[in-house]
């Protein structure tokens, strides 16, 4: 005979044999133990507790296993929902080959970004190359890009590829596309029309096979008005435009940040933070941060190192007092500002007809009408 026991709905089951001639088998088939006759019921609830705590380790071992798999969008951390639409819409376009242009202020992720949309696509085990424009000088900016032949010039002590030609049949990522001099546009648009390269002081065009995602924080449209950038190149590298929200404009995503950073840092630090005061968390989300992202890490990372408690506060992080900003969000609040915002606007869209204002808002005319007279709206 046999007994058994479902430890939860997704565990194996616990199967107790009687006699223990037949545990072999059962064993070999996937019983966690088997238990001789007579039975102690002490015993068999030790074995039981074996058997739970065995598959609590399990469990425990298979969701470290899935938080350290490799994502896509590994180290983006968001849950607003206007970032949310760029993840979604990165994920859509990765697979295709169409050149990409990351638009976003410094700090909103545009470099994890182009590694997204790289991982995501075809080309993911082929090489990611990055180049940031406005960190190299003028005069060394083409060499980098696309190489250069032993003796082209002071210093050419050898032949050197570019960063175009090391990313052949991978991704090639132009960060501050806006800080690209006239005069090497005119090469680089030369590059994206032909998909062929020459370098600095040679004569040989050698093809590449390499898909383009630039980023900038300036505004290239008012640089094409001013004569600095190139229209026939930004149409080039505009297949696709990908706009990233601020840190400010992104609800919800300061606080969210804060709590990844500060568990990471109170690791790295040997400190022992368990998070934030309610004054702090309605200070990070009432701060501008113009220095998006970066400033928020670094502005958690000296809170970690000079907090003196167990909870970071406004102080430890530099920030002001929060202002008209509630420790604690009231859903009743919400719920009634929602509602006193929203059915008007649904009435006025079926010019006040119950029936229809009702099925717009997804609820039933009684209802509606105790929520007319609850905020005093008048359907007229």
């Amino acid at each position: 005979m046999s007994v058994n026991l479902c430890l939860t709905d997704k565990a194996r089951y616990l199967r107790l044999y009687f006699p223990a001639a037949h545990t072999p088998r059962a064993v070999r088939k996937g019983a966690y133990d088997f238990y001789n006759k007579p039975i102690d019921s002490d015993t068999l609830a030790l074995l039981v507790d074996r058997a739970y705590y065995l598959h609590e380790l399990e469990e425990e071992n298979r969701r470290l296993q899935r938080s350290q798999k490799h994502t896509p969008l590994q180290g983006l951390i968001t849950a607003a929902p206007e970032m949310l639409k760029v993840c979604q819409f990165v994920e859509k376009v990765a697979p295709t080959d169409v050149t990409v242009l990351l638009l976003g202020e410094s700090g909103t992720g545009k470099e994890l970004l182009a590694r997204a949309v790289h991982d995501l696509s075809n080309r993911a085990n082929a090489p990611f190359s990055a180049i940031n424009c406005a960190a190299i000088p003028e005069n060394l900016l083409e060499s980098e890009l696309f190489g250069h032949e032993k003796g082209a010039f002071t210093g050419a002590v050898k032949q050197t590829k570019g960063k175009i030609e090391l990313a052949d049949s991978g991704t090639l990522f132009l960060d501050e596309i806006g800080d690209v001099p006239l005069a090497l546009q005119v090469k680089l648009l030369r590059f994206l029309q032909e998909r062929v390269v020459e370098r600095v002081g040679g004569r040989k065009q050698i093809d590449v096979d390499v898909r383009i995602v630039c980023a900038t924080n300036q505004n290239l449209e008012d640089l094409m008005a001013a004569g600095s950038f190139r229209e026939d190149l930004y149409y080039r590298i505009s297949e696709l435009v990908v706009n990233i929200p601020k840190l400010a404009d992104r609800r919800g995503d300061p606080e969210l940040l804060a709590h990844a950073f500060v568990g990471q840092f109170s690791q790295q630090q040997g400190r022992n933070i368990r998070g934030f005061s309610g004054e702090a968390l309605s200070a990070l989300a009432q701060h501008d941060w113009p220095g998006n992202v970066r400033e928020l890490e670094n502005r958690v990372k000296r809170a970690v190192i000079m907090s003196d408690g167990a909870l970071v506060t406004p102080e430890d992080l530099d920030l002001a007092e929060p202002e008209d900003i509630p420790d604690i969000l009231n859903l009743a609040q919400a719920r009634e500002e929602a509602e006193r915002r929203e059915i008007p606007r649904a009435l006025a869209r079926v010019d006040g007809n119950i029936t229809k204002a009702a099925k717009l808002l997804g609820i039933s005319r009684p209802t509606l009408y105790d929520l007319l007279r609850h905020h005093n709206i008048d359907v007229d």
